[in-house]
């Protein structure tokens, strides 16, 4: 995990902290943030802090794992990104023991290039400072947006695949990018 947080010319990387509970719970409650992750947004600060808690035990237990984006000119939390580190029990499409990149933001701040420039640091920071040679990705086929953030990062499509998660099934891409 980086010792200090990632800048990128509007946005601050950073891990996820006890104080970003209420843009934590106002992303994850928010309906159109869950529409290709089963439409099932939290209802409690509880919840979210469970969801700030789990952040934390991966950084602990593998080193690495989503960061808090913060914007730069008015430091709001705006979302979160990062590499999430695929073990054993959450793997996906057949792969585990490797990294994948994922994002999710609050709704105002779609539609303006913050998932790009934070995918993009993301990238360089794994492929400049680490010894990962390929990183993965997974979006939900009918999720346009999130397909071209990955493209334009330099992710290629190589297969198609079925995720099941809390009982659901979801059509999604398998992204990867070789280093």
């Amino acid at each position: 995990m980086p010792n200090q947080p990632i800048e990128t010319e509007r946005l601050i990387l950073r891990p996820v902290l006890d104080a970003d509970l209420d843009g934590m719970f106002e992303l994850d409650s928010n309906p159109k943030v869950h529409k290709y992750l089963g439409n099932n947004p939290i209802t409690t600060k509880e919840q979210a802090q469970e969801g700030i808690d789990y952040l934390k035990k991966q950084y602990k237990e593998r080193g690495i794992a989503r960061w808090a984006v913060i914007h730069k000119d008015t430091n709001e939390f705006m979302g979160w990104s990062g590499i999430k580190y695929l073990n054993k029990s959450e793997g996906m499409n057949g792969f585990h023991h490797v990294y994948e990149l994922g994002y999710r933001f609050i709704p105002k701040f779609w539609g303006k290039g913050y998932a790009t420039e934070s995918a993009q640091a993301w990238v360089n920071y794994m492929f400049a400072k680490t010894d990962v040679k390929r990183l993965y990705a997974a979006a939900d086929i009918p999720n346009k947006g999130s397909v071209n953030v990955l493209q334009k990062v330099g992710f290629k499509i190589t297969n198609e695949f079925v995720f099941e998660w809390e009982g659901q099934q979801f059509d999604c891409y398998w992204l990867e990018l070789e280093k």
